[in-house]
């Protein structure tokens, strides 16, 4: 496939080899509603996801001329995509980044999981059950759409 923006876009697929060797996920283009690519991939359920969740937002920013929503953008990333590995189930979940306004970038993650997330109210000292907070702080809305097989958490930031 052609680079759009400079940035390669192969097809998508995370395995792990017969090796085990863990794969790096590659993502791809795809249609949305405001004409610029919509980016999508697969993430693997594991202390990886974070990071490669980090890296497909830094790479949609870059194509968008938007790195500047990408310190809380990848934070956003980072949290959905800790909270997917750690709870949801199977061993891959879908992550989409999709330009929804000029200056608006959504993040979605989909797994196969029916539980949802809940926002805790908790000490800020505990080791986890921070992530949606931070989500909820950093984002200018955020949300869950239950799906008859799993869901999707999404969360939106807007430049200031």
């Amino acid at each position: 496939m052609k680079p759009l923006g400079g940035v390669s876009m192969a097809s998508t697929t995370t395995h792990e080899t017969e090796a085990g060797e863990r794969l790096r996920p590659t993502w791809r283009p795809v249609a949305s509603a405001t004409g610029d690519p919509a980016y999508t991939g697969v993430l693997q359920r594991d202390d990886q996801a974070a990071e490669d969740a980090r890296e497909m937002v830094d790479m949609a920013l870059a194509v968008w001329s938007l790195q500047h929503l990408g310190d809380d953008l990848k934070v956003v990333a980072s949290e959905l995509a800790s909270n997917a590995a750690r709870h949801a189930r199977g061993l891959v979940v879908r992550m989409a980044v999709t330009r929804t306004a000029r200056y608006r970038v959504r993040v979605a993650i989909t797994d196969t999981s029916r539980d949802l997330p809940k926002l805790q109210i908790g000490d800020l000292m505990d080791e986890s059950g921070r992530g949606l907070r931070l989500v909820d702080a950093l984002s200018s809305n955020w949300g869950v759409i239950p799906l008859p097989w799993g869901k999707q958490v999404w969360a939106e930031v807007t430049a200031p």
